[in-house]
């Protein structure tokens, strides 16, 4: 979700949406030109430099260099959002352009290209809706898990035929507000949040069903529990040990609001337990999506770049670039990618993806 403003929404009335195929690789130098739909690859030497690393605590050095470069390697974005690698060091990276209605994949050697269109609402332009598309996506179940505010539902992407399969739409009756972000806990869980900020006038919505906003559970059973009302959820992650629930807050700054949240889970994935993890003073102007590393340090991204934190909660450094970052993506190729606006972003980093064994159902 975009940090800089609130969002406006769209809203579909289907919930399925089938395949399309990935259009061919198309590579265009990325010398700062605009690029209209994809922009594609360049030679590493040619990505211009965007941003940089700063250095708050020696601690970061163990996971990322203080003078590691902050490139742009894909444009012609919307709005980006919810990066996802696919693969090993010759994979590649998803990320949903969720004004666009389009997920994207890029990677060194074929450069940018279309995934999935649409890959949210696949009815006609609904004035309803912001973000027709998906946002958040995580590996799991099988394939790609989603939270699509288009059709405002939570599902599983196949990564061969690329269909999509809904896992839930509605809780108790009602309908979804536009769900944001998402993530897997390693016996197959789902987490996810649920704002209405693709919709168009957000909490304002005629087309909101529920009358709050929270976060949820979906169980291996794919039945979904409510985890906690809350006014501005966002970012979502997980502890390596599937114990910690992280929240970031979209307004942590208000009076009302403690900041970021983080809940203590039993052994089945249920709230026992919640504290602040990060206070207002401590992010500035809100939360937007954030990534667990496999030592358990969250990197959250907010307007002042992308923070690093420890598990504790302390701030051991920062990349900023010269435009907001709203997520980010640890990819197996050694390089941290964050999505940022219009474009695509990464830089070289030591830390590493975390890392849940294949889910299988029983």
């Amino acid at each position: 979700m975009r940090i800089s403003r609130p969002h406006e929404g769209l809203e579909p009335t289907d919930t399925r949406s089938s395949a399309a195929g990935a259009s061919p690789s198309r590579r265009a130098l990325m010398g700062g030109m605009a690029a209209s739909a994809v922009a594609g690859s360049a030679r590493a030497a040619d990505y211009p430099v965007v941003g940089k690393v700063e250095r708050l605590d020696p601690a970061l050095d163990a996971l990322i260099d203080a003078d590691a470069k902050v490139e742009k390697v894909l444009d012609g974005f919307i709005w980006c959002e919810g990066p996802v690698w696919v693969g090993g060091a010759d994979g590649f990276v998803l990320a949903s352009d969720v004004r666009a209605n389009v997920i994207r994949r890029w990677n060194e050697k074929d450069g940018g290209s279309e995934w999935l269109k649409p890959s949210g609402w696949a009815g006609p332009p609904d004035p309803g809706l912001s973000e027709a598309g998906t946002n958040g996506l995580c590996l799991g179940r099988g394939g790609i898990v989603y939270a699509d505010s288009g059709t405002r539902t939570v599902g599983v992407i196949d990564l061969k035929t690329r269909r999509k399969t809904v896992l839930c739409s509605h809780f108790e009756g009602k309908r979804f507000n536009s769900p944001n972000d998402v993530v897997l806990r390693s016996d197959g869980t789902i987490y996810f949040t649920d704002p209405p900020f693709g919709l168009k006038g957000a909490f304002s919505s005629p087309l909101r069903e529920m009358d709050y906003t929270g976060v949820f559970r979906i169980g291996t059973d794919n039945v979904v529990t409510l985890v906690e009302r809350y006014a501005g959820p966002n970012g979502i992650g997980l502890s390596p040990d599937g114990r910690t629930l992280y929240l970031s807050d979209r307004f942590a700054t208000r009076a009302d609001k403690g900041g970021w949240v983080a809940w203590s889970l039993d052994a089945a994935g249920y709230p026992v337990q919640k504290r602040t993890f990060i206070d207002r003073a401590t992010s500035p102007g809100g939360g937007d999506g954030l990534r667990v590393d496999s030592q358990g340090n969250i990197w959250a991204s907010g307007p002042s770049g992308l923070n690093v934190f420890t598990p504790q909660g302390k701030r051991i450094g920062a990349i900023h670039a010269d435009d907001v970052i709203s997520n980010c993506e640890f990819g197996a190729d050694g390089y941290l990618y964050m999505t940022s606006n219009h474009r695509l972003i990464r830089v070289r980093a030591k830390a590493k993806k975390l890392l849940w064994p294949v889910w299988k159902k029983a």
